[in-house]
């Protein structure tokens, strides 16, 4: 029996018991790319389980490929070993160009939070780990005094080729990114393990570690190094690149979106970011013990079952896997690893903590050149998100029939302007004229203003439609609500709208298609419900149909 089978047949608290020294060491091993000092960790076997720790610098938004430590840090705990896992947020102010310390705060509280989700969905007890921030211990005085002890025996040339697959390299680099390393080396001594685990980007940091701390008198610790998972371009994954990278948050429809867009050539099983998340994320953490399945209409060839990577590389590289049969079948997988801490999140302090640590970039200022100051501001973002609209509660306070049509409402709408705007709406067949004056409504505020049969719309009251049988039903605002207060998507309640929707973009038509209306008669997008601040907006005339 293999020491992965025997794994799975027991649980946490049994398996470091029943393991061998040499079953032990196997487990620790498994899926690792390179060991730095095996000799020493046969040695500590001899006697005692080992000591671990793994550090993240708290900085870019952590990403699907966090599951791969974690997956790591499963077999560890598996293994016996004392697991510590550092929040390493003065080693993130330390590098160059990412985040300010006011920031960094939040996002070491974001970083906590996600990596505790992530364990949790993996099955992993947080009982039997030990979480500790870089600044417990980092501004001590004994530590500092290290750090100096350090700085006065490393040569710049190699603080600098330590730090050069992490620390962002620029000609003139400052001060604080070579110290990087050397903190990660202390860390070791201060942390009191046995052994680093990290990436293989981190190579030449061990290696700094292992040259520089028995020159201050502290033990040489081994190394543990898994392999970096190319993003969705085929590089390294990377939170400073959107595209490369799923977010720990990323909805479903935004990771069928990215994997749509990701680079997965037939037969290619290199550079191949799509297979590689199979490798090392799906098939040692998502499927428990379960056959990956690629899923296939019967004409196609039906359904096809793996046990082992292997196979389905194989079978990928012989071009017997579709790249689209592949892309769907990770999806699946993914959106089950990533659901647990989606739920997890799903709260209004987390979703509030979230919005702080990672607040949207400024919306772009207007462009020059031809237009000058007058060019329309570009949007924040491309990406099809509903805190790109520009939605408020209005007041009808004003309303007739449009002079040269009998089907259009021509209004006058309080958004909390300096004055009303005019707006037209085809609801005379649907709602009397009565039922319009002083109603309470939910205004699309920056669509491009329209003429209808000869009178401009400056907006679009949203309303709950259904074609069979024709219904439609402005939505209801919470009561309480007055006009101007904004309306947003819970879970996109921050964010830059556009200055006004590019209609060649068709930006409103691919947004609004995932709003609707609940069989509970609430507003949604994506099931996250439409709210103003007072609660959430309803229509309890029209339920399951769509917001147009």
């Amino acid at each position: 029996m293999t020491v992965e089978d025997l794994v799975d047949k027991m649980s946490l608290e049994e398996e470091s018991s029943k393991l061998s020294a040499t079953d032990k060491k196997a487990l620790m091993m498994r899926n690792l790319q390179e060991t730095l000092g095996e000799d020493r960790i046969d040695e500590i076997l001899k006697t005692r389980d080992l000591k671990i720790y793994w550090g993240t610098a708290t900085t870019g938004k952590p990403h699907i490929a966090y599951f791969v430590p974690m997956s790591k840090i499963s077999d560890f705990l598996r293994a016996g070993c004392e697991v510590t896992i550092l929040f390493a947020d003065l080693h993130a102010y330390l590098d160059n160009m990412k985040a300010p310390w006011e920031l960094l705060k939040l996002r070491t509280e974001y970083y906590e939070h996600s990596i505790k989700a992530m364990l949790t969905s993996i099955g992993v007890p947080l009982d039997k780990l030990k979480f500790v921030r870089g600044t417990d211990y980092q501004l001590s005085k004994e530590y500092t005094l290290d750090v100096y002890r350090l700085s006065s025996i490393v040569t710049e040339h190699d603080a600098r080729k330590a730090g050069a697959e992490v620390v962002k390299q620029v000609s003139h680099p400052l001060l604080s990114g070579l110290l990087y390393p050397g903190l990660q080396a202390l860390d070791e001594e201060y942390l009191k393990v046995d052994a680093q685990f990290g990436g293989v980007d981190q190579r030449k940091i061990f290696t700094y570690a292992e040259k520089y701390l028995p020159s201050l008198g502290y033990a040489k610790r081994a190394h543990f190094m898994n392999p970096m998972v190319p993003g969705l371009t085929g590089a390294k994954m990377s939170s400073s690149e959107e595209d490369s990278k799923i977010d720990l948050l990323d909805s479903a429809s935004s990771v069928k979106k990215k994997l749509k867009k990701a680079f997965c050539e037939p037969g290619n099983t290199a550079d191949n970011g799509v297979l590689s998340f199979c490798k090392y994320v799906i098939f040692p953490v998502a499927l428990k013990g379960e056959d990956f399945v690629v899923e296939r209409a019967q004409e196609n060839g039906g359904n096809s079952n793996y046990k082992e990577f292997e196979s389905l590389e194989a079978d990928f590289g012989a071009e017997k896997v579709h790249p689209g049969d592949l892309k769907a079948s990770v999806e699946k997988y993914l959106n089950r690893l990533l659901e647990p801490v989606r739920k997890y999140f799903d709260t209004p302090e987390l979703k509030k903590l979230t919005a702080k640590a990672y607040p949207p970039p400024a919306k772009a200022p207007p462009s020059g050149g031809k237009k000058g100051g007058n060019a329309a501001a570009q949007p924040a973002t491309d990406e099809l998100i509903p805190s790109r609209l520009n939605m408020k509660v209005g007041k009808i306070v004003e309303v007739s029939k449009h002079p040269d049509s009998d089907k259009l409402y021509v209004e006058k709408i309080d958004l909390g302007e300096p004055t009303p705007r005019t707006i037209v709406s085809g609801l005379v067949d649907y709602v009397p004229l009565e039922g319009m004056q002083d109603r309470m409504v939910v205004v699309l505020c920056n669509l491009k203003p329209a003429k209808m049969r000869g009178v401009e719309s400056a907006g679009m009251v949203l309303c709950g439609s259904r074609e069979d049988p024709k219904e439609v039903e402005p939505l209801a605002v919470p009561e309480g609500s007055q006009p101007g207060d904004k309306v947003f998507v819970e879970s996109y309640e921050i964010g830059e709208p556009d200055e006004v929707l590019n209609p060649k973009k068709k930006v409103w038509d691919k947004i609004s298609v995932d709003f609707k209306v609940s069989s509970e008669g609430v507003a949604q997008w994506q099931s996250n419900q439409l709210m103003t601040s007072r609660g959430q907006v309803t229509c309890h005339g029209v339920k399951n149909a769509p917001i147009r």
